[in-house]
């Protein structure tokens, strides 16, 4: 079971705090938890969470080991700061920043070769969903983002119209989108859910069938909310078959 933290554009100093109180935690072993602070706290956060069991890791990557681009940072350098996993093809960059399946999939590829975990996101508008196009529209996604290799790679299905609003799908439709994400996917490959996860939904989206985990937001950004979204998880065990 995978509990992400996703900070976005959230955080200075003073929020290592929250870092610090994660680190201290403790949570079963078959739960494992991270946190993607800005790139300005990476360094910050890797130092701070040292000796713990909790992970860090970075919102976005450029593809490219290295050259002449101007405020990116390469899957090396994530390394260097001290990140293990990486947030690859999130629909806020693809709508901020102009990614699209082509791009994610060659970040994922580059992750995944210098060893850090790519988390590749995928997930419908409320427009698609309303016509119906929500299984068509990830699948297509996971078609043109997916990199060949697998090994260190995990999807997380992230309903554009849930991030942020408090709304979420019904049980049922999460659990036919990760069974078809699971299809496509194969086994090995751990499925996480994303879109307004908070500790009053956690237990129940954590216990469905093919959702190995959870990419939190805003409820990440508190050490309190996060670890019970963490406590939540540690009475559940991931399916990935």
């Amino acid at each position: 079971m995978y509990i992400v933290g996703n900070w976005k554009m959230h955080g200075t100093g003073e929020s290592l705090a929250e870092i610090a109180a994660v680190a201290a935690a403790r949570w079963p072993e078959h739960v494992s938890v991270a946190v993607c602070p800005p790139f300005t706290l990476l360094e910050r956060a890797a130092r701070t969470a040292a000796d713990s069991r909790l992970q860090i890791g970075a919102q976005d990557m450029h593809v490219a080991p290295h050259g002449a681009h101007t405020g990116e940072v390469s899957a090396a350098m994530l390394l260097d700061a001290g990140a293990t996993i990486v947030i690859i093809g999130h629909s806020e960059r693809r709508a901020d920043g102009g990614e699209t399946d082509d791009s994610a999939r060659a970040k994922a590829t580059a992750a995944l070769a210098v060893g850090l975990t790519a988390i590749l996101c995928v997930g419908e508008t409320g427009a698609e969903r309303d016509r119906g196009d929500a299984h068509a529209v990830v699948a297509a996604q996971l078609a043109g983002s997916l990199p060949e290799a697998r090994r260190g790679l995990m999807v997380a299905y992230e309903p554009v119209w849930a991030i942020g609003t408090g709304r979420i799908p019904t049980l049922a439709d999460v659990a036919g989108m990760h069974a078809a994400i699971r299809a496509q996917v194969g086994a090995g490959v751990p499925v996480l859910y994303g879109g307004s996860v908070s500790a009053g939904n956690a237990a129940g989206l954590l216990s469905l069938g093919h959702v190995d985990g959870a990419l939190v937001g805003g409820a990440s950004l508190k050490a309190a909310s996060f670890l019970a979204i963490v406590e939540a998880a540690s009475g559940c065990v991931a399916d990935a078959a």
